[in-house]
């Protein structure tokens, strides 16, 4: 059985509903853990993270069937789910983190030394992205996840090189909130 959309010529409208469930598994079953890391930048807590990520499936579920092969389905994935990601932070007021505990961050590296480093960089990398002003942890977000440019900026709904200006002035607040965490 294969799965079906729209980059094989078919009209996503026509599709039946076993195809649509095919669909829709296949792309959360593909891009689930980038969705999942796209919610944690914008819940403060595993809990909001899962209700997020709820959110996004059922926005991808209704919008799945006017999808039009205008652009690649990770795009058409990430800008539903940064659309839902807004309007859960517009809705909430968010809780700050206080402690790295409340992070929902998993390493797979084998060596647990490496893997005590890499999920303190990667703790504190995250925190720093949540104090970024929203327009910056946006850009940083979707560029981590490997979007180009032109998809970042597609999600956005800004040019390319606003995109550019926010990722360029985004690393460079990164780079003073984590030089003053690591105390020098």
């Amino acid at each position: 059985m294969s799965v079906p959309s729209v980059s094989d010529g078919r009209d996503a409208s026509r599709l039946s509903r076993a195809e649509l469930e095919r669909w829709f598994d296949h792309l959360l079953a593909a891009h689930g853990p980038a969705l999942g890391r796209l919610a944690s930048s914008y819940a403060r807590t595993a809990g909001e993270r899962e209700d997020l990520l709820q959110e996004i499936a059922l926005a991808i579920w209704g919008a799945l069937p006017r999808f039009r092969g205008e652009c690649s389905e990770r795009t058409f994935l990430f800008r539903i789910a940064h659309n839902r990601a807004i309007a859960h932070v517009s809705r909430r007021r968010l809780p700050i983190v206080e402690s790295a505990a409340e992070l929902d961050m998993e390493d797979q590296a084998p060596d647990p030394e490496r893997a005590l480093s890499s999920g303190q960089q990667g703790r504190q990398l995250l925190m720093a992205i949540r104090r970024l002003p929203l327009a910056h942890a946006q850009v940083v977000t979707l560029t981590l996840e490997g979007l180009s440019y032109e998809a970042v900026a597609d999600v956005l709904g800004i040019s390319e090189s606003n995109v550019g200006a926010r990722l360029t002035r985004a690393r460079t607040m990164l780079r003073r909130m984590l030089r003053n965490s690591d105390g020098s």
